[in-house]
């Protein structure tokens, strides 16, 4: 028994103010400008948004919702690789409109986008509104290379690009994502789940897909996620209030309420201040229901926990930001963002039990709560910019699971009830778990960069980065009334404790340079040397009454060294490791609209430490990129196509397996995988009145050799079997889950004047195809695929002068599009093998389905100040 209870610990889841400029657009509506906006006043601006475009001028928040039609279209179609349309902006010598300049900062500097030979999709302030987007899960259907594993909270979502996906880990001390989050310019990676900031009063989203090992380093392997805040601005005080109302069908009632103010301070001084309160209504009921365990014979049933639309989310937080101008050469911008988030009950349902259905016979809940403090220097020294970023970031994060489900179906297959005794050495009568888990993460980091101007034939950029993160873990696993004997020592009610402290350590020197070799040719190349060292401490395991393979049996290895409140410290390892990611580029510019691109470019995954003594460190990963790119326009700028074609080598990935004897969950470097993917977006302005944008990204994503399992060592097993590979691993050809062949987006957008109003109509759809919910062939068998599915929006609204107002549909065909499909223990075997239960008390393990919110009614209400 002792080995088959050390399952638990392997976490089983595979699963218009002063100051103001109007700039009245053609049939768009009017746009408010800060007088800090003034310089772009001398270039077109962008009202039709697409995958790779989205204006980066700084608007007010008032200006946002001046435009809420044009952006939405082009920007649904958001796809990954080139340059996607802009906003309309300026109007031909023929009469029509134009699509007007973008403006991104991915590469660490102000440039247009069309001009830049780099795949970005950007997201800007008046798409984000138009888009209604208020979190992740809004903006990734817009953008084709993004996928997302979320099955939780969410807070809890993992984050690919290009396909660059193992199926993700539920083991704190496994590997760092493979996809870097900044926020403004400070990195808020965490391990355990994307941070899921809400989106307001932000100028832009970016993503970067395709490694940016050499600007961005350690976990932008697969690409980069920058959400950047609208700046304090000098030019005069304004602000907004937005209001939303909406119902999900199959659920409750939702709202969100978002406000903005900005005020100067003096000439040289403003503050921006921002706060918003937010409640997603919940679509999951928890219905009665009732579990049986064979081996104390007991039935239990969830009476006091049903309830219907039971998964609601409450977020509010805030915003405030200081500019403060030293003089005509050197700005000050220190900021704090916060933000609590409390989520209740689980975010899939059982197929079994019904549609939107669940039975659960314990609390759930997930309380986020993070902090990040911010500042950034700007400066001149001579000819040259320099910049100083550096921030502070704390998150805490506490979670109720319940395990029941993992209870009921290892006792029905190995009678592990028998072994879970009272005080009295009896058997429980209910056995089943609860997971009690607390995370502290605390980040600091600290940029320096000098960049020459970019107008010079040979240009550069230079700089040096540190970063250091500590998470202090804790799983808990509970059985009410366990006997103190089979308790870990301290832990009253714990058969299985994770109390451990992991530090990730990060240090580098990079750099990038470009030459223009002629006026059509450019030649870049940029390197990063990077250095990591990881360690993680403290204790995992049961009792050393309970198992003598893991936990408390092993105190002896560190006997003088004590962490908090664990028994005793029987895990003490380090990880280092130093290297070199690398990026080359030629560019061809045929004219002034339509260039080419090559680029050659690398990245990597740091590594870390297994927890099991007997098995080595796992290495860093590596990606190795090669992509062709273009970015063209036509028809007198009212046509926009872009695109890229890549093969990108995901090598010696880092993948989650189950180490023997004990069955824990580990990290090996074992198989590799290869990415062909294109991706591709079109933005068309058809007439004044009517845009239309489409985009697309397919990736061939897949194993390029068989995967069978580790030895004891953890070293991969040589002799791989056609049997060895169904059992314990992968073939060769395997598609990577969460990757759909193909996912796109399609909109059209029309826009009129009604009696002083401008209105606007609109529809889009996003689609992908089947994916798969892990890479094991066992896994798969267990959980089964993710079907193909589509998604459709609409939006009638108009606005007139400060006020808006817009009536929306999300998932307008209650499409079930599902993000994840998990179990908590598919490894366990079918129920009724051991015992001979009846049918009437037999439970499968359950398979839990993760999906798209259901149909979602509401309306918007703006007023900007």
């Amino acid at each position: 028994m002792a080995k088959r209870a050390a399952q638990p610990g392997k976490l089983c889841q595979t699963g218009n103010g002063p100051g103001h400029i109007e700039v009245r657009r053609p049939h768009v509506g009017v746009a408010v400008l800060t007088a800090s906006d003034a310089p772009h006043l001398n270039r077109p601006t962008n009202t039709l948004v697409g995958s790779q475009s989205m204006s980066n001028m700084h608007i007010a928040g008032s200006s946002r919702r001046a435009l809420p039609a044009a952006l939405l279209a082009s920007t649904m179609l958001a796809s990954v690789g080139a340059a996607h349309a802009a906003d309309v902006a300026a109007t031909s010598s023929s009469g029509g409109t134009t699509l007007g300049e973008v403006i991104v900062t991915a590469s660490k500097r102000e440039e247009n986008l069309q001009k830049v030979a780099v795949s970005v999709q950007a997201i800007d302030t008046k798409a984000i509104k138009q888009l209604n987007i208020n979190n992740f899960n809004d903006y990734v259907k817009f953008v084709p290379s993004l996928q997302a594993q979320s099955g939780g909270p969410p807070n809890t979502t993992t984050v690919y690009m290009r396909g660059i996906s193992d199926g993700g880990n539920g083991n704190h001390s496994g590997p760092q994502p493979s996809v870097g989050t900044y926020l403004d310019e400070q990195p808020v990676t965490t391990i355990g789940g994307t941070l899921d900031i809400h989106i307001y009063d932000v100028a832009r989203i970016e993503v970067l897909p395709g490694p940016q090992g050499t600007l961005y380093g350690a976990s932008s392997e697969a690409g980069t996620l920058k959400i950047i805040t609208n700046k304090p601005s000098t030019s005069g005080f304004y602000g907004a209030l937005d209001v939303q109302g909406n119902v999900v069908d199959h659920g409750s009632e939702g709202y969100v309420v978002e406000g903005f103010v900005n005020v100067p301070l003096a000439p040289n001084a403003a503050i921006r201040i921002v706060a918003y309160d937010e409640h997603d209504a919940g679509y999951i009921d928890n219905v009665p229901g009732t579990r049986y365990f064979p081996t104390p014979g007991t039935t239990i049933d969830n009476t006091h926990f049903a309830k219907h639309n039971f998964n609601g989310v409450d977020t509010f937080g805030g915003r405030v930001a200081l500019k403060y101008d030293l003089n005509s050469n050197w700005t000050i911008t220190p900021s704090v963002i916060a933000q609590d988030a409390r989520a209740r009950g689980v975010f899939g349902y059982e197929p079994s039990v019904g549609d939107l259905k669940v039975q659960r016979f314990a609390p759930d809940s997930d309380h986020d709560r993070w902090v990040q403090a911010g500042l950034t220097i700007n400066g001149k020294i001579g000819r040259y910019d320099l910049t100083y970023a550096g921030g502070y970031f704390n998150r805490k994060v506490n979670q109720l699971s319940d395990y029941t489900d993992y209870s009921v179906a290892y006792d029905q297959s190995y009678g592990s009830g028998a072994y879970w005794i009272d005080k009295n050495g009896n058997p429980l009568g209910n056995p089943q778990q609860e997971i009690i888990a607390n995370d502290r993460f605390e980040k600091g980091n600290n940029e320096i960069r000098l960049a020459s101007p970019s107008t010079d034939r040979f240009r550069f950029l230079v700089g040096l980065f540190q970063e250091r993160q500590t998470h202090w873990i804790i799983q808990d696993y509970q059985i009410q009334g366990l006997s103190p004997d089979i308790s870990v020592t301290h832990q009253p009610n714990t058969i299985w404790l994770t109390d451990q402290n992991r530090i990730d350590r990060d240090e580098a020197a990079f750099g990038e340079a470009t030459f223009d070799v002629t006026s059509h040719l450019s030649v870049t190349g940029g390197m990063r040397y990077y250095h990591y060292d990881n360690t993680l401490y403290g204790f995992y395991g049961y009792s050393a009454n309970y198992s003598s393979h893991t936990g408390e049996s092993q105190c002896y290895r560190y006997p003088n060294n004590s962490f908090r409140d664990a028994p005793c410290v029987n895990l003490n390892a380090k990880v280092a490791d130093s290297g070199e990611t690398y990026k080359a580029n030629l560019t061809y510019k045929f004219d002034a609209d339509k260039m080419v691109y090559f680029t050659y470019s690398t990245g990597y995954r740091p590594g870390g430490v297994n927890r099991i003594a007997t098995i080595p460190p796992y290495h860093a990963d590596a990606l190795t990129n090669y992509e062709i790119g273009w970015k063209t326009s036509w028809l007198d700028n009212s046509l926009r196509w872009n695109g890229a074609v890549y093969d990108e080598e995901f090598n010696q990935f880092q993948f989650a397996v189950l180490f023997p004897p004990n069955s824990l969950t580990g990290v090996q470097n074992a198989p590799s995988a290869r990415i062909l993917g294109i991706e591709t977006n079109v933005d068309w302005r058809a007439t004044e009145h009517l845009t239309f944008a489409a985009g697309a990204a397919y990736n061939d994503a897949v194993l390029t050799a068989d995967f069978c399992g580790v030895d004891q060592s953890g070293a991969p097993l040589k002799n791989c079997t056609p049997d060895s590979v169904a059992a314990i691993g992968a073939p060769k050809g395997e598609q990577l889950p969460f990757t759909p062949k193909l996912k796109g987006n399609v909109m059209g957008r029309y826009t009129w004047d009604m009696r002083g109003w401008t209105a606007h109509a609109q529809a889009s759809v996003a689609f992908q195809t089947v994916t798969t919910p892990a890479l094991k062939v066992f896994d798969l068998g267990a959980l089964g695929d993710m079907p193909a599915y589509a998604s459709l929006d609409l939006a009638l609204g108009a606005e007139r002068g400060p006020t808006s107002f817009e009536v929306f549909v999300k998932n307008a065909t209650d499409s079930r599009g599902q993000t994840n499909r998990l179990s908590p223990c598919q490894t366990c075997e079918a129920p009724g093998n051991i015992y001979g239960l009846p049918p009437s008390q037999q439970v499968a393990p359950a398979v839990y389905v993760s999906v798209i919110q259901p149909l979602t009614v509401g309306i918007r209400l703006g007023q900007k100040f």
